[in-house]
């Protein structure tokens, strides 16, 4: 897999056997910070408005280079908010590809450092990032995932439809949505007329959210009941 440096700077990798980038090309970050840590995890954080004392949970489907946590802990060590992250991974990357991905540039020095030492443990367990922020990547297909654990937000960051038409089908958004709270977030870089078709018959209320740079428009929807 090689590198590919976007608009803003920021590395993406393209995968030859799917066919696609990790990341919009016309910005890595600059998506990631768009779509799921503003649309997402700060749009909850004011739709809440009462103070959070409550760990945020959010669910990733898809955690592929890691840029959507190392970017969510980086603004919750930052806004002093305490998080339990989960990434859903079935072709984890290697340890020496994430660490090539200049991402810690992005980040606070201790994310950053934490993370790559904490990476390949996180397969097996939790890790703790820092005292208030812990994750873990379960090394498994979507639909083989499985927990006790409901979630605030959900990163729904899958390879496109094109490429990856298993993955948003409504067997697997039923799957992944039923680990998300009333009243939870649904957010993805995506908006076709089937996932609203989708989204809505789970019991979703969806709206349009103003794209990443390159994308007009994307989905954000939420849960209620």
């Amino acid at each position: 897999m090689d590198f590919v440096i976007t608009d803003d700077g920021s590395k993406t990798i393209f995968n030859p056997i799917v066919g696609e980038h990790y990341h919009s090309t016309r910005g890595a970050v600059q998506e990631s910070k768009h779509v799921f840590l503003a649309a997402g995890l700060q749009y909850f954080l004011s739709k809440e408005h009462a103070a959070i004392t409550a760990p945020i949970s959010i669910l990733e489907i898809g955690f592929g280079t890691g840029l959507n946590f190392l970017l969510t802990a980086n603004y919750c060590l930052e806004s002093q908010l305490m998080l339990k992250y989960t990434g859903v991974e079935a072709y984890p990357l290697p340890a020496n590809t994430i660490t090539e991905s200049g991402y810690g540039k992005e980040v606070d020095a201790m994310i950053w450092e934490s993370f790559c030492n904490l990476y390949n443990q996180s397969f097996k367990q939790p890790q703790l990032l820092t005292d208030n922020i812990s994750f873990e990547v379960a090394n498994q297909l979507a639909l083989d995932f499985n927990t006790t654990n409901v979630y605030d937000v959900l990163y729904f960051d899958a390879f496109a439809a094109a490429r990856q038409p298993e993955m948003w089908n409504s067997q697997t958004l039923s799957h992944v949505c039923g680990f998300l709270k009333p009243g939870g977030v649904f957010v993805t870089y995506a908006i076709t007329g089937n996932l609203k078709r989708i989204m809505k018959s789970l019991g979703f209320s969806i709206e349009k959210v103003q794209g990443a740079p390159g994308k007009r428009e994307m989905l954000r929807a939420i849960k209620r009941y």
